[in-house]
């Protein structure tokens, strides 16, 4: 699977997890130098705690397109550290 931004692969595994709807990616997937920390996070019931990362790539940006839950809780653990986005990216096999 790959995610990609502006024409750029950002991240790409074969490792994926489906859950929820959503496609997660394993950190280590994560082409690093598109992503900046976001100073977000949102609180989901089912899942955790959820921690934003901001995306870049040549110049056009996404703030909070990337989201992953550090301690996700034990309903989610599957996806603990596991990214997932939104906002424009795509998702593609």
């Amino acid at each position: 699977m790959k995610a990609t931004f502006n024409n750029k692969i950002i991240a790409e595994s074969d490792q994926t997890i489906s859950f929820e709807g959503n496609t997660y990616f394993p950190h280590q997937s994560l082409k690093k130098e598109y992503f900046k920390p976001s100073k977000i996070s949102s609180v989901c019931d089912e899942k955790g705690v959820a921690h934003y990362y901001n995306v870049e790539v040549n110049g056009r940006f996404r703030d909070d397109a990337a989201w992953f839950y550090p301690e996700a809780t034990s309903q989610a653990k599957l996806i603990e550290n596991y990214v997932a986005f939104w906002k424009g990216i795509r998702i593609e096999e």
